[in-house]
């Protein structure tokens, strides 16, 4: 029977401790304590409403087959394909605890899964941007790739997503580098992304550094990870699918009030956290990022409250036409239609008046409306580019109806 052993970084320490373990029991994959973190003055749970503190087994919640916390932890599409192509195997020769012991040791959030309790072994080699870029441009092309590309590749397998990427280290600063796809033959859709995340920080919300590099004669955008400290420390970070205990095989059900719940129970600052999510849901309508599923939103966890991570993945997605909705309700009635006039009217749920909710609206709109012709220059759009993302991703008229 297998056994993976779960550490984790407590909050302000650089190095972990081990946590627990799962194994599979009962069809599903379970999760106790070790006595000795129970022990422990300052152990927190590793989230509180599905692994609370406790001695046992604990198994996951109702149609879940691991818990979200840590299946947060996992690889998702492009780090899976990695491990896949590294063994030469397909998807049915795996199951979820093997990709979580193959997979890199600097993922997501402040967990790391190990064969053993007892020693803490770290996966993965780092790279030049150079080197990495390289590697998974072979990748994707099914080409072979080196020992050591291969060894480094995996280093950035934990970063969820279905679109290639990898992990650079800078001292203390840790990036997420985005690489352009094989598949991208639209629209360089690197530096739509790019333009996209510095026109919502102009239009004032929280969202993750980014940078535009080179690699290879192409674009990279750089998002500074917001999950690490410096000197090693790593925040406890939580997915929006993982707050509202949902299953990724049912994530099309959450919404945007169910995280809403979440953050009024358990949230350090609700009101602020819920007036920056209506803002996060009218800059992506905006932009026709379709794609704001609850894997694309988080907030950080202390053991005891939850705060939104600054935004990320803002990413415009493609579309034709006027008519388009977004990846999750933003009221209790089921909206999700693109459009600020219907957004509007759920702008009490979020504590908004609808002054206040317009107020938002307009400042996201005169952002791109100004921001747009210095942001494109900056992410290095085309003119082709600029001509075929402006009026219909960005500010679709469909968007603006009866607002």
């Amino acid at each position: 029977m297998q056994r993976v052993y779960v550490w984790t970084w407590l909050p302000g320490a650089t190095t972990p401790v081990v946590a627990g373990a799962i194994e599979p029991r009962n069809g599903v994959s379970a999760f106790f304590y070790a006595r000795s973190y129970l022990r422990r003055t300052d152990a927190i749970s590793l989230w509180a409403p599905e692994l609370p503190l406790r001695e046992g087994w604990i198994e996951p919640l109702d149609g879940l087959v691991l818990a979200g916390a840590l299946r947060d932890g996992a690889p998702d599409a492009w780090g899976r394909r990695v491990i896949e192509a590294k063994l030469g195997v397909d998807d049915s020769a795996l199951e979820e605890l093997d990709y979580l012991l193959l997979s890199g040791s600097n993922r997501f959030g402040a967990l790391d899964f190990q064969a053993a309790g007892n020693t803490y072994v770290p996966r993965g080699d780092t790279a030049s941007l150079d080197e990495l870029t390289e590697a998974a441009t072979r990748l994707q092309e099914h080409r072979a790739l080196s020992a050591p590309l291969e060894a480094a590749l995996l280093h950035g397998t934990t970063i969820g997503g279905a679109r290639p990427k990898v992990l650079v280290e800078d001292g203390d600063d840790h990036w997420i580098a985005k690489l352009a796809s094989t598949s991208d033959v639209v629209y360089s859709v690197v530096g739509a992304e790019a333009a996209a995340m510095r026109l919502a920080r102009a239009a004032g919300l929280n969202v993750a550094d980014t940078r535009l590099a080179t690699s290879n004669g192409r674009d990279v955008l750089l998002v500074r990870r917001f999950d690490r400290d410096a000197g090693g420390r790593r925040r406890h970070t939580v997915s929006a699918l993982t707050m509202v205990g949902l299953d990724e095989q049912v994530a099309r059900y959450a919404t945007y009030p169910d995280v809403l719940d979440v953050l009024r129970r358990l949230g350090a600052d609700y009101a602020a956290d819920a007036a920056e999510l209506f803002r996060r849901i009218a800059f992506s309508i905006a932009i026709s990022n379709s794609d704001d599923h609850a894997r694309n939103h988080a907030a950080f966890w202390d053991g005891r409250t939850v705060r939104l991570t600054p935004a990320y993945d803002l990413a415009p997605g493609n579309r034709s036409g006027e008519t388009a909705t977004q990846a999750m309700a933003y009221d209790r009635d089921g909206r999700r239609t693109s459009n600020f006039a219907e957004l509007l009217g759920a702008a009490s749920l979020y504590g908004l008046t609808r002054r206040g909710a317009r107020e938002i609206i307009d400042r996201i709109i005169a952002a791109i409306h100004d921001g747009w012709d210095e942001a494109a220059d900056a992410a290095r759009l085309s003119a082709a580019d600029r001509t075929r993302l402006w009026g219909n991703q960005f500010l679709n008229p469909g968007a603006l109806h009866d607002y």
